[in-house]
């Protein structure tokens, strides 16, 4: 009698076991059928609403353009204008160390240097002890012969 209550609880167990498998095969297939529309409907509809979500504000202006909208550029080699235009900013005043026009102190080890020095550190920018002067005065649409032309002015105007 019990090798036949062992029989039935094999089955039964045999049965439940396959049926248990059964179901996870199924709800397997679902979800994979469930899965693959969910990214389609994603992926078409979903990329375009998230670049729209994080495109840009706005967009990064370099100094230069704004100081070249207000200071108009003397393309001219005419150092007084070139002078009057983009370097009185720094040079009149003597921010970020940049020497004044007229203090002969402030000029004197500058010009022993010579002019080609001055006009290649003018031109190209230089990073001093004292300041910084960025090339062409932070106006990039300068010549370098207006920017040769304006040291020139502020020499002659230091010596």
């Amino acid at each position: 009698m019990s090798d036949m209550k062992d029989d039935v609880f094999m089955k039964n167990f045999i049965l439940m076991i396959a049926g248990l498998i059964l179901l996870a095969v199924v709800i397997y297939f679902i979800a994979q059928s469930v899965g693959d529309k969910a990214k389609v409907a994603k992926s078409s509809a979903g990329n375009a609403t998230v670049a729209e979500r994080i495109k840009p504000v706005g967009t990064v202006s370099i100094a230069t353009k704004v100081m070249n909208a207000v200071v108009p550029v003397a393309q001219a080699a005419d150092g007084k204008a070139t002078y009057d235009s983009a370097c009185a900013a720094c040079h009149a005043s003597g921010a970020a160390g940049a020497p004044k026009l007229g203090d002969k102190a402030a000029w004197k080890d500058r010009i022993a240097q010579g002019a080609a020095t001055l006009h290649d550190h003018a031109i190209k920018g230089f990073q001093g002890k004292v300041g910084f002067m960025p090339a062409k005065g932070g106006n990039a649409s300068l010549s370098d012969d207006a920017v040769k032309a304006a040291v020139d002015y502020m020499v002659s105007g230091s010596k």
